[in-house]
């Protein structure tokens, strides 16, 4: 490529290194700047070749326009201004930084030292060392996929079921796929892969974050890597490392292509609360080089404040840090055709500029207004570290949110026998005190048993205790209070009666999860008995420890949850999408859901809270539905004996036993311990009051 290397004025409007098919334009924010240089490299990413002082500046924006640029070339910012770290100004121009616009990076961060920007023994002083010829450097692409006739699936918040994994560990050991594709989009993208997740009766994928990732210097001391990904290099570059080929924006495209065409959504993870330059100290991939009091929020020393936990917090109350995650969505959404995002730590969007959050932020109303990320799928993982952060509820109509009460509810009631069948009764419909306000919908609680953050469901139940040893912080990471249960045998047994209880309270919890009002959320591999060996936090584990083991999967278990899954699509009264009203006895109309002891008696207000009694009749007959369900609940040590109402009860499932038919009772029913039971009146009988 030959080039005049001569800048003309360009568009501060289109950030990042965009080719109009005559060459390319480059815009890059950097407010208190003195200049900003555009360099450029040979085709290794090695030799520095030229070194371009960007001519225009509007509002912040230094920009230039390449005439004979073209896409695959590799350049990189060096930005002059003021050292004043305690003003939180940190520029130093003898680090390269990438654009935090960039589609494509080359290089990767292997935890050099010359990253940092500040001497290693003086932070109040720059480090002169120029990290060019290693520094993660952006390449310039063009965007020429072709979509077909792609069309999104448009799941209905009702019909939904989540489906939460990571794109290598679902198929990094999967027999039936050919060794080059295992690990990576195109792996998922084959029918064997998206074929499992429809026959399970899954709606929704949502993938753990595939943003390119920066390693913790840390991890990369230990030998290790951050597999889950929380930690956002380029918000809007494709992950490489789990690309089949050499163009992981193309194949991740066509992974959500293949999913569309199978009925499948995609969802994304995104993390727009923090990125990969850590703390003070840290690298200088890019926004603390350009400049940092319009990205971070800052101390009044000039240090960043740390609401994420992992050294600094983007401030989205100011505009071109506001500007950068809205455009990351839109990438995400409109060039990748995602169908919505769950966004870590969502807290941190919208707190406002003296760091309170608020519903009706300008992040969050903008995302809505938004007219294509508006009509998405869009979920909180509401809480973070900072002040008055656990936010649960506190989202505005439209959103959903991971309802870690519902997690920490049905856990405590089933494994523990800790909390009262007035805490089931509120999780099982919706945690409606949390969420009925506002408008918002029963849709809007994530129901939840397990997630990547914490234990498999089979560790749930074979583990009282975390053991995250391998991870090389002393077992002190990790969340210390599970609400687990080993059965009486810390971690793998041999014990016939020990792996049927264990066996005996997945089936219980997962019947519980998917005959829950709200949207229900599967971990990948929990249908397979996948376990982590106790780590609760695998964040760190690109291994076995963490990459779903198919040649062991348990094949009852995962017909089990399909089967519950085609329960849940067949009767409405268990994804029922509006609030269950408690109706009026002493009228004609019938309750939405009626609550009964084991003797068939309507509950008293003082049997809610009762210590000792886990046992618990649940009859769903929502207005305007044909069918009756009922739920037989029994989470006590032994059988227990129901009386029913009259009519003729038909059981679909019975979770003691997967292999159980159908059949009719009349009058009583007797349950085993910790097991529920799935049945329906026989023909769609309705009671008239």
């Amino acid at each position: 490529m030959t080039l005049a290397l001569g800048l003309e004025s360009g568009d501060p409007f289109h950030l990042g290194g965009r080719y109009d098919g005559r060459g390319v334009n480059f815009a890059v924010y950097a407010l208190n700047a003195e200049s900003v240089e555009l360099c450029l490299f040979d085709r290794n990413g090695q030799r520095e070749l030229a070194r371009l002082p960007l001519p225009g500046w509007h509002a912040g924006v230094w920009h230039g326009y390449l005439p004979g640029a073209q896409p695959g070339l590799i350049y990189g910012y060096r930005v002059h201004g003021p050292w004043w770290p305690e003003r939180g100004l940190r520029y130093n121009a003898a680090k390269l930084l990438c654009d935090p616009y960039a589609r494509r990076l080359w290089g990767r961060y292997q935890g050099q030292s010359d990253y940092c920007d500040h001497l290693p023994d003086d932070p109040r002083r720059p480090d002169p060392r120029d990290n060019a010829v290693q520094a993660v450097k952006s390449v310039v692409t063009t965007d020429g996929f072709d979509w077909g006739d792609d069309a999104p699936p448009r799941v209905p918040w009702a019909d939904t079921l989540i489906y939460e994994l990571h794109v290598k560990g679902f198929s990094r050991l999967h027999p039936d796929l050919p060794p080059a594709l295992r690990g990576t989009y195109a792996g998922l993208a084959r029918p064997v892969c998206l074929d499992w997740l429809r026959w399970l009766g899954v709606t929704t994928l949502e993938l753990l974050p595939v943003a390119a990732i920066g390693d913790e210097g840390r991890l990369l001391g230990l030998g290790l890597s951050n597999y889950w990904g929380y930690n956002p290099l380029a918000m809007m570059t494709v992950e490489p490392r789990y690309a089949a080929g050499s163009d992981p924006l193309s194949e991740f495209k066509s992974l959500v292509r293949a999913c569309h065409a199978a009925g499948l959504e995609v969802i994304l993870d995104v993390v727009c609360n923090h990125t990969a330059e850590g703390g003070i100290g840290g690298p200088s991939f890019h926004l603390r080089g350009l400049d940092q009091p319009s990205y971070y929020r800052l101390r009044p020393d000039g240090q960043c404040e740390n609401w994420s936990g992992t050294g600094n917090t983007l401030d989205l109350s100011q505009p071109r840090c506001l500007q950068l995650v809205l455009d990351t969505l839109r990438f995400w959404a409109g060039q990748c055709r995602v169908d919505g995002f769950r966004f870590d730590l969502a807290p941190v969007l919208g707190r406002g500029t003296d760091g309170a959050f608020d519903p009706r932020s300008g992040l969050l109303a903008a995302i809505q207004a938004d007219p294509l990320l508006g009509r998405l799928k869009l979920i909180a993982e509401p809480w973070d570290l900072g002040p008055d952060g656990y936010r649960v509820g506190g989202f505005p109509p439209g959103w959903a949110e991971w309802n870690d009460r519902y997690r920490d509810g049905m856990r405590r009631f089933w494994l523990r026998r800790e909390v009262s069948r007035g805490e089931f009764a509120r999780r099982l419909c919706a945690s409606s005190e949390l969420f009925e306000r506002r408008g918002r919908c029963p849709w809007a609680t994530v129901n939840l048993l397990t997630a990547h953050d914490g234990f498999t469901l089979r560790d749930l139940t074979s583990y009282r205790h975390k053991h995250n040893e391998a991870n090389g912080e002393d077992n002190r990471d990790g969340h210390s209070e599970n609400f687990s249960d080993n059965c009486g045998v810390e971690g793998s047994s041999d014990e016939a009666a020990v792996n049927a209880r264990r066996g005996r309270l997945q089936r219980a919890l997962l019947t519980t999860l998917l005959c829950s009002q709200g949207t229900p959320m599967l971990l990948a591999g929990d249908e397979i008995g996948h376990s982590q060996r106790g780590n609760n936090n695998a964040y760190c584990q690109d291994n076995r420890t963490s990459w779903l083991d198919w040649d062991r999967a348990d094949q009852q278990l995962a017909a089990f949850v399909a089967r519950l899954a085609a329960l849940r699509r067949r009767y409405r009264a268990l994804r029922f999408d509006d609030w269950f009203s408690a109706g009026s006895h002493g009228g004609y109309e019938r309750p939405d859901v009626e609550w009964r002891d084991a003797e068939g008696r309507l509950m008293t207000p003082a049997e809610w809270d009762h210590p000792q009694r886990f046992v618990l009749e649940v009859e769903l007959a929502p207005e305007g539905e044909q069918d009756v369900c009922l739920l037989l609940v029994n989470a006590e040590p032994q059988p227990a004996l129901f009386t029913l109402r009259p009519g003729r009860w038909l059981r679909l499932l019975d979770s003691a036993d997967p292999e159980a038919g159908e059949a009719l009772f009349q009058h009583q029913a007797e349950v085993e311990a910790q097991t529920v039971w799935l049945l329906v009146l026989e023909m769609g009988g309705r009671v008239t009051w």
